[in-house]
């Protein structure tokens, strides 16, 4: 199993402890790339990807753990395009 197919499998799993990082890394092995917004970036991110919608979040601070709307939102799009 790979890395990808960890990392997905964990999100929908819906954990309570889902980072930053590990979304960061599983969209980037899907195709997504992230965009900063505006000069410095702040706290929205948006990942965008060739065939897919744009995936708008905040990143969360000050820790890195994400949101349940987050993940459900990630989950959401993703099934939506099929691409899980």
């Amino acid at each position: 199993m790979s890395k990808k197919d960890k990392l997905l499998d964990r999100l929908k799993s819906r954990p309570t402890d889902f980072t930053w990082p590990e979304m960061e890394r599983l969209l980037k092995e899907m195709g997504y790339t992230e965009n900063k917004t505006g000069k410095t970036g702040g706290s929205r991110r948006k990942f965008t990807h060739t065939s897919a919608p744009t995936i708008s979040l905040h990143k969360p601070h000050p820790g890195n753990i994400l949101k349940m709307y987050q993940i459900d939102q990630i989950l959401e799009t993703l099934e939506k395009e099929k691409m899980i």
